[in-house]
């Protein structure tokens, strides 16, 4: 396996797709209630691509259950962070870190050997992850260590499924079918938890979603699209360095955040930008 030039352009363009939903969540009011919507309506956009190319095989089910059951913790983590700290901070230390610990770990759990340039491409695209994202209005707005707990908890456990999913893809052998089946009912458990956690301010959250699940919609299209790519893309390539090249959406969610919410990109942002594009090239050198 090897990670040719097509392979990185169609994982980049699903790392913009990742970005443009994310932007979504940070450009609305309650960001815990629209990523459990996209997430939700995961089973929406998923069930006509069931229909047309039905289920994986039952070497894939095993894979396929386990990952559904890390995403739980997933969802639980990702709630506790959000709680507790901005996206801004949460979000780019759970993007960053989960690629290297996939690299970490990828040789024991899925034999694969990374070459030194792969190990140059995913401390870069991670040390460049945290840069972009940690900008020093994130890093001052959250006081509490609670934040960073559950966003480390929440990187070992994206690395966990990332490995999961690239074996269950890899023995499904079609990455349309695995993702279909996956986003089914991966979203569900979230929703419940965050509808349950509303209490007696539910009928205010149903309303919030009224108005929002148009755009929404596209969201998950994007996630599903986004996340179809890179399992597509971990039946050619490394899952290591598909892992890290997929976290680059940071890069482009900052990029999104300067055009269109008028954020500031700042030189931290910008030597950020410089590691990430370096730890590509890196990649490309295996």
């Amino acid at each position: 396996m090897s990670l040719t030039w097509p392979i990185v352009l169609a994982v980049l363009f699903g790392a913009l797709l990742h970005a443009s939903w994310n932007a979504f969540i940070k450009s609305g009011t309650d960001k815990a209630l629209d990523t459990a919507l996209i997430h939700a309506m995961g089973c929406v956009v998923a069930l006509p691509i069931v229909l047309s190319v039905g289920l994986p095989p039952a070497a894939a089910w095993p894979w396929l259950a386990a990952s559904l059951t890390i995403h739980i913790g997933y969802y639980i983590a990702l709630a506790g962070a959000y709680r507790h700290g901005d996206l801004g901070l949460t979000y780019p230390i759970m993007r960053g870190l989960a690629p290297l610990l996939v690299a970490l770990g990828s040789g024991r759990l899925i034999g694969e050997t990374l070459p030194l340039a792969t190990w140059f491409g995913v401390i870069g695209i991670s040390a460049g992850v945290l840069l972009v994202g940690l900008s020093r209005s994130a890093l001052g707005s959250a006081s509490h260590g609670h934040a960073l707990r559950f966003a480390l908890m929440n990187a070992a456990i994206i690395a966990v499924y990332t490995v999961v999913d690239g074996l269950g893809v890899r023995a499904s052998g079609n990455a349309l079918q695995y993702v279909g089946a996956l986003f089914m009912v991966d979203g569900l458990p979230y929703f419940v938890l965050v509808m349950w956690r509303r209490g007696s301010e539910r009928p205010a959250a149903w309303a919030y979603m009224r108005g929002r699940w148009p755009r929404a919609l596209l969201g998950t299209a994007a996630s599903l699209g986004s996340y179809g790519i890179a399992l597509w893309a971990m039946t050619r390539a490394p899952v290591a360095a598909v892992a890290a090249l997929r976290e680059t959406s940071v890069l482009f969610a900052a990029l999104i955040g300067t055009r269109l919410l008028k954020e500031h990109f700042g030189p931290r942002r910008a030597a950020g930008t410089a590691l990430i594009v370096g730890g590509v090239v890196a990649l490309r050198l295996i």
